[in-house]
């Protein structure tokens, strides 16, 4: 676990995670939160 804050892991699916997770914070149309839960967990809420 951790592959992802660790900067020197550049498999695919580590880059994959975190590109997900670059659109995911920049996106305007969603709330985002992260929970360290496991692997992680992403919770995302569409705003009205």
């Amino acid at each position: 676990g951790g592959a992802v804050i660790d900067p020197a892991a550049d498999d695919e699916h580590t880059l994959a995670i975190r590109a997900c997770n670059d659109a995911v914070a920049a996106d305007p149309r969603v709330e985002c939160v992260m929970l360290p839960v496991a692997d992680g967990l992403t919770i995302l809420r569409r705003l009205p």
